[in-house]
């Protein structure tokens, strides 16, 4: 796992849901962008005081947090 040091988890900040850097920009709302079709261009023209590396980062973190773990059930 890459070091994720922009994702930034504070219960007093959008209910405590993974944001970049102690801002109230959500990891889920900058995936919601991409995957709406937005560009990093688009997302940094929209949020200037957003980063390259915190759009970069925002999507590995999605990408970590749904992979797929194989659990054995059984005997």
């Amino acid at each position: 796992m890459q070091k994720l040091d922009r994702i930034t988890f504070n219960p007093d900040v959008m209910g405590g849901k993974p944001c970049i850097r102690g801002m109230r920009v959500t990891v889920g709302m900058i995936v919601g962008l991409v995957a709406s079709g937005c560009s990093n261009a688009d997302i940094l023209e929209a949020y200037p005081y957003l980063e390259e590396e915190d759009i970069r980062q925002s999507l590995s973190y999605a990408a970590w947090r749904v992979q797929e773990i194989e659990v054995p059930v059984g005997p």
